[in-house]
């Protein structure tokens, strides 16, 4: 039997589960009980809930994010029926804010926040037998300092063969409207020192992967330099990944991530768009000079890798404008470029433009747009199709020469636009491509 089980389903195996950890570095003297379970979306929801069944929970802690909300609810369900005086838990985004668009009423409980202390709080009540008051439980931010950090619960398994995630900082200065980070303006930081111990650990204990899941690491310079110090005083091969903003590179900043070998580090950097009368409908700050000046810098002066992202269906954007952003982004830079389609995440203040803009969105997870004013359905679903093509040919890396015949001259959106349109007409499909 083990009293209190953690789990989630993850997007694939390599992945794991960082927000379980936290939870298990402070369950306290509730440790002992605590066991964390992971399984993907691939398997079969019956057979995971008999595998949580195995252990005879008496509380079952659900991580729920986009990818894995409809399957957690089917879960949720399942063992309700099947063990309705287990106590059921979800936490995580998905969960977090309302309005709730998958049906999560066979939850006992949601905390909604960072849950490091009301989940053990939570759980320390229902094993006394006391019955906590409210079944929506708004967790108070956590001192980050206080807090224990989670990086001794990857196992050894963990650590040889999946993604080891890992944060210096939690929050985000900025308000754009389509991120939940908007939410949290204030940007906390880890203890340095701390942290880095525990990254030592991880080395020595052979992790060589880190994905650092900071929102803005380039922001505070004396974390990011004492990081990448960490990293550059390694030997290679290690692989780091961090999300930047693209407008601010300081020199010192540029100097380090010059040093890095070649395949040791990626940045994500969100571009997003590059039109400043949409950047600012969505309180989103662009400095075009510095982002067009540091994307130089890292295309042709450091071996780092980039990936760049930009938004299709932003309020007020056209299929012109997306394709003059595309064809930008190319010039500068050979770099990967991820093309997502705007989704309505419960809890931002995307919607304030449904009227203006009549942006309508699935009530489906991911809760993609499904049309506005600009961009019909059909040209809505040309455009995923569009960035599936786009992976499948440009981002991937195997067609590198190939694929620029293309387009003619600057024209990148309407030559790979046309070979969009047909490929699809000669497959139907935008799976099972034989490349």
């Amino acid at each position: 039997m083990t009293p209190i089980l953690l789990t989630t389903l993850n997007a694939r195996y390599a992945h794991s589960a960082l927000g379980l950890r936290y939870l298990y570095a402070n369950m306290h003297e509730l440790q002992g009980d605590t066991k964390i379970v992971e399984f993907t979306i691939n398997e079969q929801v019956q057979s995971i809930a008999e595998v949580i069944l195995q252990y005879s929970p008496k509380i079952i802690g659900i991580s729920v994010y986009i990818w894995n909300a409809t399957e957690t609810a089917q879960l949720i369900e399942i063992l309700k029926k099947v063990s309705p005086d287990t106590i059921i838990v979800l936490g995580g985004p998905e969960a977090s804010y309302m309005p709730h668009r998958v049906n999560f009423d066979n939850a006992d409980y949601i905390v909604s926040g960072e849950g490091e202390i009301a989940f053990y709080k939570l759980c320390r009540s229902v094993l006394d037998g006391i019955t906590p008051p409210e079944r929506f439980i708004r967790a108070e931010m956590p001192d980050l300092k206080v807090i224990s950090l989670p990086y001794t619960a990857y196992s050894d398994e963990d650590v040889a063969h999946r993604t080891i995630y890992v944060e210096a900082s939690r929050g985000c200065p900025f308000e754009c409207e389509f991120c939940l980070s908007s939410i949290d303006e204030k940007v906390r930081n880890f203890p340095l020192d701390e942290l880095l111990e525990e990254f030592e650990i991880l080395w020595n204990r052979g992790a060589r992967s880190f994905k650092f899941i900071d929102r803005t690491f380039n922001l505070n310079m004396t974390f990011a330099n004492r990081i990448l110090d960490f990293f550059l005083s390694k030997e290679p091969p290690y692989f780091a990944h961090f999300e930047v903003i693209p407008d601010h590179f300081p020199d010192v900043l540029k100097s380090k991530i010059a040093l890095f070998p070649p395949g040791s580090l990626q940045l994500e950097v969100g571009i997003q768009t590059l039109d400043p009368v949409i950047s600012k409908g969505i309180n989103r700050p662009l400095r075009l000079e510095k982002i067009f000046e540091n994307l130089q810098f890292l295309e042709n002066d450091t071996k780092a890798h980039m990936h760049l992202d930009l938004i299709v269906g932003l309020p007020g954007e056209t299929i012109e404008g997306f394709g003059g952003n595309l064809d930008k982004l190319v010039s500068l830079t050979h770099s990967e470029i991820q093309i997502g389609i705007l989704k309505n995440l419960s809890g931002t203040t995307l919607s304030r433009h449904d009227k203006e803009h009549e942006m309508i969105y699935s009530d489906i997870p991911p809760y993609d747009i499904l049309q506005n004013n600009n961009l019909s359905f059909v040209q809505i679903q040309k455009m995923k199709r569009f960035a599936r093509f786009w992976d499948l040919y440009y981002n991937s890396g195997n067609f590198d020469k190939s694929v620029r015949l293309l387009w003619k001259e600057a024209k990148v959106f309407d030559g790979f636009y046309a070979f969009s349109e047909w490929i699809f007409t000669q497959t139907l499909s935008t799976w099972k491509i034989s490349l």
